[in-house]
């Protein structure tokens, strides 16, 4: 059967094999590999499915179907206030899945710890417009605590930068959709996430791992810390919205 090569792939190559996904298993497969298994046997539809290993050692995943935001301009359906909703609703539908089992260990939940509209799948299923059915690529996926996910998707999916709009609204909009409760660390924990990143990025890129330095090359440092340095400025109004 004919391999398609998928977009993304910055750490693994990804090829689209039939109504299936192949890729080389990564550090932390096997708990992945369990974290897959347990969201299908709780029937939740939000992640691919693991269906072991092919002939040549790869991971054979289910083939999820639908839109995935790799590109920059995107249908207005993928950034809607209903779309940011979604994607925080499903947040904590894997959250509330994963919290008390022994995957999480002594932390309140597993978290995917890479939430993007680049790791979404979305769909039109009712004639409303693009939403979020399901997360991919869960590799980065650890025991850790709900705000941390909460606070990467208030990142990602509300575009906080130079150049974002009505930041504010649409950070409390996530954070409500979640649930969150206690939210006076969220903006704290975006800037660690994009200090984080920026500093992952250098380091693996200083390493030689073809992956960073393409991002390097690309200028994701240089984007990271604009973004750092925008919330950081911004932080009392965000702060503000969530009181």
């Amino acid at each position: 059967m004919p391999e398609t090569h998928l977009p993304g792939g910055f750490v693994n190559a990804v090829v689209r094999v039939g109504d299936t996904v192949r890729r080389t298993p990564a550090q932390r497969s096997a708990f992945v590999h369990e974290l897959l298994g347990l969201f299908e046997r709780r029937g939740w539809p939000g992640a691919p499915r693991f269906h072991g290993f092919d002939e040549r050692g790869r991971e054979i995943l289910g083939f999820v179907a639908g839109h995935v935001a790799w590109e920059e301009a995107q249908p207005d359906g993928v950034t809607s206030d209903a779309s940011l909703a979604r994607a925080a609703e499903l947040v904590r539908e894997f959250h509330d899945l994963t919290a008390g089992t022994p995957l999480a260990g002594a932390e309140e939940v597993v978290c995917h710890n890479d939430l993007s509209p680049r790791n979404t799948v979305y769909r039109d299923a009712d004639g409303e417009g693009l939403r979020p059915v399901a997360f991919i690529d869960w590799d980065l996926a650890t025991p850790g605590r709900r705000i941390h996910d909460v606070a990467h998707v208030c990142w990602q999916y509300a575009g906080l930068g130079p150049g974002a709009t009505d930041a504010p609204r649409r950070v409390r909009l996530i954070c409500d959709a979640y649930g969150l409760a206690d939210r006076g660390g969220v903006v704290a924990a975006i800037l660690w996430w994009q200090d984080r990143c920026r500093r992952g990025i250098e380091a693996d890129a200083a390493a030689g791992l073809p992956h960073a330095v393409r991002l390097r090359a690309a200028g994701a440092v240089e984007q990271v810390g604009a973004a750092h340095d925008w919330v950081a400025a911004h932080r009392a109004d965000l702060e503000r919205a969530l009181l």
